[in-house]
């Protein structure tokens, strides 16, 4: 598996399994409904920030965006935001991206990586990031409209670098 900067071309294919995830509203306090242009700026970062693909055999598995969290003196701290396809989970793809981040994180500088909003029905996220050495710092009460689950927390994750 490959991961490399996304390009303007890869936007599609990402926005593909990104409306199929933001419309099952579980994961992701974002818009469900958007249309391609809409979406964009949601997910594709500009610099200092950057939006990467997991591809194998040309095809894009996931799709992570990270840099700083906040602006000024708050960018020593980084944050990130994943997509895996749905057809493609459980391959490794999210660790992958994971360790993508963590790694450009630590090159660029960052003194920590901050995750603002994990849902914390999202299971298979949570163990992840707990592998990766995150910690649960703190959890905002009924912060996310889940779907199924009615009000549910928002995980702040925070792994120092």
């Amino acid at each position: 598996m490959e991961i490399r900067t996304a390009t303007d071309d890869d936007w599609p294919h990402i926005y593909r399994f990104y409306s199929q995830i933001m419309s099952q509203g579980t994961s992701y306090a974002y818009p469900e409904t958007q249309t391609l242009e809409e979406a964009r700026p949601w997910w594709m970062e500009q610099p200092p920030g950057r939006t990467v693909v997991a591809v194998e055999e040309g095809e894009i598995l996931g799709s992570a965006k990270m840099g700083p969290n906040r602006p000024g003196r708050g960018s020593h701290v980084a944050t990130a935001s994943f997509l895996v396809d749905p057809a493609r989970r459980s391959k490794g793809v999210g660790r992958a991206l994971g360790e993508h981040v963590v790694d450009w994180s630590r090159e660029e500088g960052f003194r920590g990586i901050q995750f603002n909003a994990v849902v914390e029905t999202n299971d298979s996220a949570v163990r992840l990031w707990k592998s990766l050495g995150f910690e649960i710092i703190g959890t905002v009460p009924e912060a996310f409209d889940h779907p199924e689950h009615g009000l549910v927390g928002l995980h702040v994750m925070y792994l120092a670098l």
